[in-house]
């Protein structure tokens, strides 16, 4: 069994920071790209940012220049720094991660619960 479990997430306001991680637990064997999205309410789920196991970064435009993400492989734990906050950033905030339970197997996708971010104004 894999999980995969966000943390950090709350209020905060315009203009402030938070961090969010996500740690992988379980039967893993190796964690190819991990990601963050957000969906916010009556919108489609979006790629915020995603990070893949040599350290290649990609971002959303929305969020460049504000949020770093980052990942620790040897602790299967990866994270997003977030500043500069927006209320338009408001959403639940989802970790993604494309992973082998074992060597011989192919890469399946496991999402996380999620995590709610709200940035009040």
């Amino acid at each position: 069994q894999v999980q995969l479990v966000e943390s950090g997430g709350g209020l905060v306001q315009a203009g402030g920071s938070l961090r969010l991680s996500c740690a992988a637990s379980g039967s893993i064997f190796s964690i190819k790209t991990m990601g963050w999205y957000r969906q916010a309410p009556g919108k489609q789920r979006e790629l915020v940012a995603s990070i893949t196991s040599s350290g290649r970064t990609n971002y959303a435009d929305s969020v460049k220049g504000r949020f770093t993400i980052s990942r620790d492989n040897a602790k299967n734990t990866m994270y997003l720094q977030m500043n500069s906050l927006r209320p338009e950033d408001t959403a639940v905030y989802y970790c993604n991660a494309d992973l082998k339970t074992r060597w011989y197997t192919d890469e399946n996708n496991y999402w996380g619960q999620g995590t709610q971010v709200t940035v009040s104004s």
